[in-house]
């Protein structure tokens, strides 16, 4: 057991693991159905989880850095909703859309106030946040769905540019800005320190609260995009769009290597646990499984994620 904790203290372990898994998954299915492994199949994965990507992407950093945020999704649904409301209003579409990518960064900055200068607990804040947001989209559209059918906003999420979905090239620049960012920016040094240990980093100058807030509004922005292109995809905006996803978005960064407990994971993890996430529900449909069964998936998927970062702790411990 000794060299088993060794092996998964060693900081490519999560994602090495991820990888083996993925490859696993991938030969499974292109074994068992004819058509899983085309090109336009595997693209087609790419598009359909851009905008849980999209999320996940922004909330790797903030789970890095000590945060959790429980309202992206939601927010998603209400961006979505404000565009559809404010275009049928007489609103142009993409100064629509900027009023809703506002309102999201405005929500992330809320939380963060919450958490860093009140002292909430992020699970609570922001659980409250999701709350009084999805109830909001609600009482905006009366519990329906709103349409949205603009041919130069439907682009953002059925268009290609070089016969690639729009929607997955946007995740794959987000996944690699953030990418960079946490790699060879001070700033991306100051959210490890800051999940790591946020009282001896306050104590040598990391102004963690202002990371956290940073974060927190990236993670709405975050949401509010991906809700934009959600939005366009369906050409409707529909106010829990995005909700029953949210376990796969924290499932994905989980997977993906970063810790609960902050101070430890990579955007390029979390990129291969929504890829292999969207690959298993592409896989099994392909196949004919019911969907229930596939939430049964998600969830074992979900369990095994946390139960990898339970023994990945305990052997960093040692």
């Amino acid at each position: 057991m000794s060299a088993f904790y060794r092996l998964l203290a060693r900081p490519w372990a999560g994602v090495g693991v991820l990888l083996l898994f993925y490859l696993g998954v991938t030969l499974c299915f292109s074994l068992l159905s004819p058509w899983f492994l085309s090109f336009d199949n595997l693209v087609s994965i790419g598009a359909n989880v851009a905008f849980m990507g999209l999320m996940a992407a922004a909330q790797t950093p903030l789970i890095i850095a000590g945060g959790l945020d429980l309202s992206v999704a939601a927010v998603a649904g209400l961006a979505g909703v404000v565009v559809a409301l404010l275009h049928a209003g007489g609103m142009e579409v993409w100064s629509a859309a900027f009023l809703a990518l506002l309102l999201g960064g405005g929500i992330g900055a809320l939380n963060g106030l919450l958490t860093t200068r009140l002292g909430f607990n992020p699970f609570i804040a922001t659980l409250g946040t999701m709350s009084a947001v999805g109830g909001i989209s609600l009482v905006l559209t009366g519990g329906l769905t709103k349409p949205l059918l603009v041919e130069s906003f439907a682009w953002l999420g059925n268009g290609q540019v070089a016969g690639l979905p729009v929607p997955l090239l946007l995740m794959l620049a987000v996944f690699g800005g953030l990418g960079w960012v946490l790699r060879h920016t001070a700033f991306g040094r100051y959210a490890y320190a800051a999940g790591s240990n946020p009282v001896a980093s306050r104590l040598v100058g990391v102004p963690v609260d202002r990371i956290l807030t940073m974060l927190y509004v990236g993670s709405g922005l975050s949401g509010a995009l991906s809700g934009l292109v959600l939005a366009a995809m369906l050409g409707a905006g529909a106010p829990d769009a995005a909700g029953k996803h949210l376990l796969t978005v924290v499932a994905a960064v989980i997977l993906g290597g970063t810790s609960l407990l902050g101070g430890r994971g990579s955007v390029w993890g979390t990129l291969l646990a929504v890829l292999l996430l969207g690959t298993l529900n592409n896989g099994l449909t392909l196949l004919d499984v019911s969907s229930f069964w596939q939430d049964v998936t998600r969830g074992a998927v979900l369990l095994a994620a946390v139960g990898l970062d339970q023994l990945r702790t305990k052997a960093l411990g040692q």
